[in-house]
């Protein structure tokens, strides 16, 4: 999400929250079709028998967030802490965007730093420094990574996945990816990324949703070679207990602080389409890409405020009445929804809809192709859209079906 959030900020999670009790993220919008909780499933993290002997003695490297919490013997901690009560030497951490404890605005600089639990350095991998560099890495054997991720391209903790992978196999560090379940993990679809859309945003050539777990992923950056120069890292996935692509999971934790619920995490791949228009995907208020709208859309059946508040400082359109729908109580989407940009496309009064980040339109950046774009500027249906995504899904599927890891 490298500027993904580009008008407004993240919210900042405490320290108490990110050493509390899971939360029930479905219990928060109690209104809509949201998945419920599996307590069966097992996560890497909590798998601990398959990983602790292998630590012992070791010096680890851990790179997580927030997301990065444990239920073991029904206490619930971070990852890190776990670590450091059963003795594991972990000397250093590294965070993403957002930080290590999820605090950071989004897209914004994340510094370097000391955790003020443990005292650990902290080093960012956000900003100019996505990939950890040789003297970042020099003085640990081994690194763990453990973040909750949501199964959209654009949803950067891949990326920062593969640039942690890279690092380690140019290092010689072996790398163990505690595994988790993608709560969208039940499709497949979108277009796949076109080489020269690449960024941070969409690093591979993979769909917007690609229906596997970070663990997965990892296997098939490894196994496809898409690190640099072709090289593969020293790999180890811890995986879930009691878990199938199809199973439902109330994430217990939010994977960012502007994913406030189960539903919002549904509609994520969808409403996430809008951060490349002149309209607001529901910043600045408490049901953040649940709804969509604008100024600039007065036919539009549903109006809100946009306000300046935690994870949306600066929200587009902020304090201006946006014209749009709700869409907190729509089924569960099991694909993409193109059906709400179109609406607001042919319903915008004001020009350009397009937004650019730089001197690129955002919207294929997103993407990860400019034909979505033309497309809908064509006056494509969905269905005649939809059409044209189906070739490329199925090569990727046939990709996919190697590293899967679960049914």
């Amino acid at each position: 999400m490298k500027n993904l959030f580009k008008y407004t900020s993240i919210a900042l999670l405490s320290s108490a929250i990110f050493f509390s009790l899971p939360i029930n993220l479905s219990a928060q919008n109690k209104n809509n079709n949201t998945t419920v909780h599996n307590t069966n499933i097992v996560v890497g993290a909590e798998n601990y028998k398959a990983y602790l002997p292998e630590l012992k003695g070791k010096k680890v490297g851990l790179v997580s967030n927030q997301t990065g919490i444990v239920t073991i013997n029904n206490k619930t901690t971070h990852i890190l802490d776990f670590l450091l009560n059963n003795e594991i030497d972990v000397v250093k951490l590294y965070s993403p965007e957002h930080g290590f404890r999820g605090d950071a605005d989004a897209g914004a600089k994340v510094k370097s730093g000391t955790d003020t639990k443990t005292g650990l350095p902290i080093i960012s991998l956000y900003g100019d420094n996505k990939k950890p560099k040789a003297d970042q890495l020099k003085d640990i054997d081994i690194l763990i990574f453990d973040m909750q991720d949501v199964g959209v391209r654009f949803y950067t903790y891949i990326s920062t996945l593969h640039y942690v992978m890279e690092a380690a196999a140019e290092n010689n560090k072996k790398i163990i990816v505690m595994d988790r379940p993608n709560p969208n993990a039940h499709y497949v679809d979108g277009p796949v990324m076109k080489d020269e859309y690449k960024s941070f945003v969409g690093m591979h050539n993979v769909p917007i949703v690609y229906g596997m777990t970070i663990g997965e992923y990892a296997k098939m950056i490894n196994g496809e070679k898409w690190l640099a120069n072709g090289i593969k890292t020293d790999l180890e996935v811890i995986p879930l207990l009691n878990y199938t692509h199809q199973t439902t999971y109330d994430l217990p934790i939010k994977p960012s602080p502007n994913l406030p619920n189960a539903h919002a995490i549904n509609l994520y791949p969808s409403t996430c389409l809008f951060e490349g228009t002149n309209v607001n995907e529901g910043r600045g208020t408490t049901i953040q890409f649940q709804v969509y709208g604008s100024p600039f859309l007065k036919n539009m059946p549903f109006s809100y405020t946009p306000t300046s508040r935690d994870g949306a400082t600066n929200p587009k359109f902020k304090n201006e009445v946006c014209f749009g729908e709700d869409l907190s109580n729509v089924p569960l989407q099991n694909s993409i929804n193109l059906s709400w940009l179109i609406k607001a496309y042919k319903s915008n009064t004001k020009q350009p809809f397009w937004t650019k980040n730089g001197n690129k339109l955002w919207i294929d950046q997103l993407v990860g192709t400019d034909e979505l774009r033309k497309q809908i500027e064509q006056g494509l249906t969905e269905d005649k859209i939809k059409e044209t995504w189906q070739k490329d899904l199925t090569n990727f599927k046939k990709i996919r079906h190697k590293y899967l890891i679960y049914k």
